[in-house]
């Protein structure tokens, strides 16, 4: 009996860990453009001016852009 048991409470964590991860896709997706705004205008304080232009033209892309700019090693432009 005590097996089983190990076996539930281990299927238990899995779907937990799974729920969280899904919730965690969820947020980024809903947030990410917003998220990558934000952490685009901290690297643009904190960067040269010649990066500084780089950095804010990315910002400016959603991420539907940003993905159909990816080639096949998954770099962007």
């Amino acid at each position: 009996m005590k097996r089983s048991r190990s076996g539930q409470a281990m299927v238990e964590y899995i779907i937990i860990v799974v729920v969280i991860g899904v919730a965690a896709l969820a947020i980024f997706g809903i947030f990410g453009d917003t998220l990558r705004e934000k952490f685009a205008g901290a690297t643009s304080t904190l960067t040269t001016t010649d990066n500084r232009d780089k950095a804010q033209e990315e910002a400016d892309k959603d991420s539907a852009e940003m993905f159909r700019a990816m080639d096949k090693t998954g770099l962007s432009d």
